[in-house]
């Protein structure tokens, strides 16, 4: 019998005096607002894990089966926040293209195109699903709003790329929310405002 391969434990120790390692190995303080912008991509991609799981099988068709793409998508980006600008070509991170952020308007265009005109602002509510959407529009606009902030303070660090698909990215949660309602219930829940 052979033995198993050993792996590698989950705890290094390596961070217990409040240090991480950047992709290429620099090493900077947990507290860096580098860590904070790619913590906040890793939370956005684990509620889109999250919005995976809960899917129906009357969900199961383009515009909700892109959330898999997305999530690579997240990870991709994520690994760019994680390293320092001049190492990324040389460790040849995928990068966000142009036709990632077309790709992502079309499945809004045609997401829009099933929905409602909005006559009123709606609550982020309804169904499980689409609540769960509204959480992932919510977090990706905290995550483009650190990414700007972050890119300002950086002299733009960041691709552009990235900067424009996140732009893109809470309009397409969003939308998808609207769907999941219409799905689900056909009822979306309007603010009344209380007189």
């Amino acid at each position: 019998m052979t033995e198993p391969t050993k792996k590698a434990k989950v705890y290094t120790r390596t961070g217990d005096a409040g240090k991480t390692a950047l992709v290429g190995g620099e090493r900077i303080s947990k507290s860096d607002d580098r860590i904070d912008l790619y913590g906040e991509v890793d939370e956005l991609n684990s509620f889109v894990g999250l919005a995976r799981s809960i899917m129906s099988s009357d969900e199961k068709r383009a515009e909700f089966l892109y959330l898999e793409e997305l999530q690579v998508l997240l990870f991709d980006i994520g690994s760019n926040f994680a390293c320092l600008q001049e190492g990324r070509e040389k460790y040849k991170l995928p990068q966000i293209s142009a036709e990632n952020v077309d790709k992502l308007e079309k499945y809004i265009d045609v997401i829009e195109a099933k929905l409602e005109p909005l006559k009123y602002f709606i609550l982020p509510a309804g169904s499980q699903m689409s609540s769960t959407l509204h959480i992932c529009r919510t977090v990706s606009r905290r995550v483009e709003r650190k990414a700007v902030k972050f890119n300002t303070v950086h002299q733009d660090d960041l691709p552009e790329e990235i900067l424009k698909y996140l732009n893109r990215l809470s309009d397409y949660f969003f939308v998808l929310a609207r769907l999941a309602n219409k799905d689900n219930s056909g009822k979306e829940v309007f603010w009344m405002p209380r007189k």
